[in-house]
């Protein structure tokens, strides 16, 4: 397995990511996650759209509250473009949270089980089995055209830049 070091931080403390490093220009790989109803999520369900994946360590923190709300109040301005959230938090409490904060317009799914998509486009951070956090953007065919791995967990991604890639694919 992938390790790599000297990437990500949580509170200045450095931090071990494990899986693939995507690049831009890389297929991204179909991956299974769980919708909050328990029911099974492949990327691959959603086709012909541009997708925003928005990856959270955990929606129950400050952070990945305030992302995901974002997201979910930019799905409705982008045409053609799925936005999915992804953690390690069980469906329960992401079903949970998004009935809490209204999240309607957004997919939220949980890597809890597998880490299919933490391993597959490398962001589970190794010594605290969650996800780091960040953003992938990807096209109709799945071709990565945006990736960040936000470089100390505890702030924010550069929203703008990936929606403006999103709109401009």
């Amino acid at each position: 397995m992938n390790k790599r070091t000297g990437i990500i931080t949580m509170g200045s403390n450095p931090m071990t990511l494990l899986g693939n490093e995507i690049k831009i220009g890389d297929t991204g790989f179909d991956f299974m996650a769980f919708n909050n109803d328990l029911s099974q999520f492949k990327l691959s369900d959603i086709k012909s759209k541009t997708k925003i994946i928005s990856v959270v360590p955990s929606v129950d923190t400050g952070v990945c509250e305030l992302q995901t709300i974002r997201f979910n109040e930019e799905a409705s301005k982008l045409e053609d473009t799925a936005i999915i959230t992804i953690s390690v938090d069980l469906p329960f409490a992401q079903s949970r949270f998004c009935a809490n904060k209204g999240i309607k317009q957004s997919i939220t799914v949980s890597d809890y089980k597998d880490l299919s998509f933490g391993l597959n486009y490398g962001f589970v951070i190794e010594e605290l089995r969650l996800l780091a956090r960040g953003i992938v953007v990807l096209d109709e065919n799945n071709v990565v055209k945006h990736i960040e791995y936000v470089t100390e967990v505890t702030n924010h991604p550069d929203y703008d830049k990936a929606i403006e890639i999103a709109k401009n694919i």
